[in-house]
């Protein structure tokens, strides 16, 4: 009965377009609260190989001061933390998914929260170690979100790193510590450019904005940024 509940609960969930970060951000920052959660579905294979599931990302929000600050461990960049508009920038266009506590955290458990993730700034990238559920010198993004729930005593996990986005969404929601409020899109921005001189000079254009295209999608999708 639980499971079905959490379904029709998720099903429930309607996605809200937008189509700057801006926007976004103008409509989450009164939602998001410490300890809220932030899954993405992007494009990145390799993630999606290792874990089988469409997430493939996800960040820890900090509210300080009335400001929604994004704590995450990003491929080519390492451990790092965001205001929430840059976050959503550097996400768009991929989906995202909020998932705020069943209870709002207490200063105890923000405190802990807070130390956890602030500790672990500047630490590089890795998730080869996902498989062995050893612990490397990188840090994944949910490896980086379990430990800092571990540490304000809201999950239990024996092996941190062999935590995959999916699994960590999929255990907060069945155990009811977390609810999805909402999920949110980015519209993707339309290149803009001036029309060619002339006709080869219009498919040269066409041409160029074709293989730029396709390098960022080989870009996201390989290369996981």
């Amino acid at each position: 009965m639980q499971a079905l509940l959490i379904a029709i609960s998720l099903a429930a969930t309607s996605v809200e377009t937008y189509p700057t970060p801006e926007l976004a951000s103008a409509a989450l920052v009164t939602q998001v609260q410490t300890g809220t959660l932030l899954f993405s579905e992007g494009e990145c294979l390799a993630v999606k190989a290792f874990t089988g599931s469409r997430y493939t990302h996800v960040a820890t929000v900090v509210v300080a001061d009335d400001q929604p600050i994004v704590y995450d461990s990003q491929n080519g960049v390492g451990v790092r933390k965001l205001p929430l508009s840059d976050y959503l920038a550097a996400m768009q266009p991929e989906e995202l998914h909020v998932l705020q506590p069943s209870r709002p955290f207490s200063e105890k458990r923000t405190a802990l929260l807070v130390e956890a993730l602030e500790q672990e700034l500047g630490r590089p990238y890795g998730v080869s170690h996902h498989l062995t559920g050893d612990r490397a010198a990188g840090l994944h993004c949910a490896e980086y979100a379990t430990d800092a729930l571990i540490a304000a005593k809201v999950v239990k996990a024996e092996h941190p790193p062999r935590v995959s986005p999916a699994s960590l969404r999929r255990g907060l929601l069945r155990h009811e510590l977390y609810v999805e409020e909402a999920s949110i899109v980015i519209a993707a921005e339309e290149p803009t450019r001036p029309p060619g001189r002339n006709t080869c000079h219009e498919l040269w254009l066409d041409t160029k904005d074709c293989c730029i295209g396709c390098w960022g999608g080989f870009y996201r999708r390989v290369m996981c940024r």
